[in-house]
């Protein structure tokens, strides 16, 4: 537990910013989530340029 705070305590500008602010970052983490499973599943099977093509249509 006190290592818990201390570490809320190390960070408190991220802290107060993430409890005051409305805006966060899901959408870019949701794109790029999906971007890693893409490129996961087709490791070893094709190239950048089939990778590219999937992440623009999806």
């Amino acid at each position: 537990m006190h290592s818990f705070v201390r570490g809320i305590g190390q960070d408190i500008d991220a802290v107060t910013a993430a409890i005051a602010l409305t805006h966060h970052n899901g959408r870019t983490e949701s794109v790029n989530t999906r971007t890693k499973l893409l490129k996961r599943q087709m490791y070893g099977r094709a190239g950048v340029t089939l990778l590219r093509h999937r992440i623009l249509l999806g």
